[in-house]
């Protein structure tokens, strides 16, 4: 059957975030949007019709529908070694493998960014609508695809709407912006950088350029990334060795790396205040773990705040959120448990097709049989409908032994799970399945 069928395949995710892979890794697979075509195009070609890639800041990941869950993972895996020029074996610890109902949660968790470093913020959204537009654009996005994608839309919606999740990022960003303006004054006249593209500082980065920072860099170990987010912001990259200069010019810095050692040390504030002539720097650590050596934080004229620093300065306290998020997870739980039903009974739709369609065969043939006697018709249709259920049913019972002077406990399990299943599916009482063996069918 086509894959692209709105039933055929199960859903999968593979990819690497922040948590299953190093940055290098991330830095190495990751996929520009001019690029996004040609991945998608390859995936097409081994095989996978439905595909979309999302590159975000903390992600590299494909979200698809396949019917063979191990070839669909080989596909991918080698595709993504390929254009991340880096071994298999190398790649596939840092990679997760989710399929049917983990890897749908997955993509509603993404798309209501739960699953992002910092819960809440908004961006991520835009990415996942980013890279279903692409998908579409490819040719690789059929109706089932589409479906989880719709679906996952309405889940965002829905935490929007319904809990306060999107909330605190964006009063992050605005704390970072008050606090700035309140040590410099006019941002338009100030200069900011972002190290590193990490999901908050890019928030941070996008919050201090909308409140008038005009002349904003971005920098990070991988200059493909930095261009791409500064393509996003319409500002400037810089190459990661320029570190130095590049912060002895700002008067705000941020900082999303995650790389899990300090990317700004002490000595290295020192140096760009004495570039400075001590003209103060406000930084904002934006990496979960931190980039910045909380020391610098002693240093005179350098001002650090890190996001519980600045969360609580704009909530009441991290414990808001994380109720928030709680109440987020049981809409995420709520639309899965939805989509699984629909799916499920979507998959039903052909079995009833083929059923109408010999059902009408039959009427007709019955029709035509009885020569306008309805009575006769109406005989001929039941019994003709009933004659190759009932030689299945009666099979079925001679071979699990079933006898009809037993006790009902004594059945075999099989004929009553056959009883059970013809209870559901014509509302019959189990006393009203009686099976008579020597009985011939009219019209047999």
């Amino acid at each position: 059957m086509d894959e692209t069928s709105t039933h055929a395949g199960q859903v999968f995710v593979i990819g690497a975030n922040h948590r299953s892979s190093s940055l290098a890794m991330r830095d190495r697979l990751f996929v520009e949007d001019r690029a996004l075509p040609f991945v998608l195009g390859r995936l097409r070609k081994a095989g996978i019709r439905q595909a979309a890639l999302l590159a975000t800041c903390d992600r590299v990941e494909i979200q698809a529908v396949h019917a063979d869950h191990a070839l669909a993972t080989q596909a991918v895996v080698s595709v993504l070694s390929e254009h991340g020029g880096v071994l298999e074996e190398e790649l596939r610890p840092q990679l997760y493998v989710l399929t049917g109902k983990d890897a749908v949660r997955h993509a509603f968790a993404v798309a209501a960014s739960l699953d992002s470093q910092v819960i809440g913020e908004s961006q991520v959204l835009g990415q996942v609508k980013a890279g279903h537009r692409l998908a579409r654009e490819a040719g690789t996005c059929g109706p089932a695809l589409d479906q989880l994608f719709q679906a996952a839309f309405n889940v965002a919606k829905r935490v929007r709407t319904e809990t306060a999740i999107g909330e605190g990022p964006v009063s992050i960003a605005a704390s970072a912006v008050q606090i700035a303006r309140d040590l410099h004054g006019d941002l338009g006249r100030r200069s900011g950088l972002l190290i590193g593209v990490g999901e908050m500082g890019v928030v941070i980065a996008e919050g201090f350029v909308a409140g008038g920072l005009n002349d904003m860099t971005i920098i990070h170990t991988s200059e493909k990334r930095a261009e791409a987010v500064a393509r996003q912001l319409d500002c400037h990259f810089a190459d990661f060795d320029s570190l130095a200069e590049a912060m002895a010019r700002a008067d705000v810095v941020a900082t999303a790396f995650g790389a899990r050692r300090y990317v700004i040390t002490v000595d290295m504030v020192m140096a760009a205040l004495r570039r400075r002539r001590k003209r103060p720097i406000f930084f904002v650590d934006g990496g979960l773990p931190g980039d910045i050596d909380p020391a610098v934080n002693r240093i005179e004229q350098a001002f650090l705040y890190d996001l519980a620093d600045l969360e609580r300065v704009a909530m009441e306290g991290r414990a808001n959120r994380e109720t928030e998020a709680r109440a987020a997870w049981r809409i995420v739980d709520d639309e899965v448990a939805h989509y699984l039903h629909g799916r499920a009974e979507r998959a039903a739709v052909p079995a009833l097709r083929r059923l109408r369609r010999h059902f009408e065969d039959v009427r007709e043939a019955a029709l035509a049989d009885a020569g306008g006697d309805a009575d006769r018709a109406t005989r001929l249709l039941i019994n003709r409908l009933l004659h190759g259920p009932s030689r299945a049913i009666k099979a079925i019972a001679a071979e699990s032994g079933a006898d009809p002077t037993g006790r009902p406990g004594d059945k075999p399990q099989d004929f009553e799970e056959l009883e059970g299943m013809l209870d559901r599916l014509f509302g019959l009482n189990a006393d009203d399945l009686q099976i008579e063996p020597n009985k011939k069918d009219e019209d047999s």
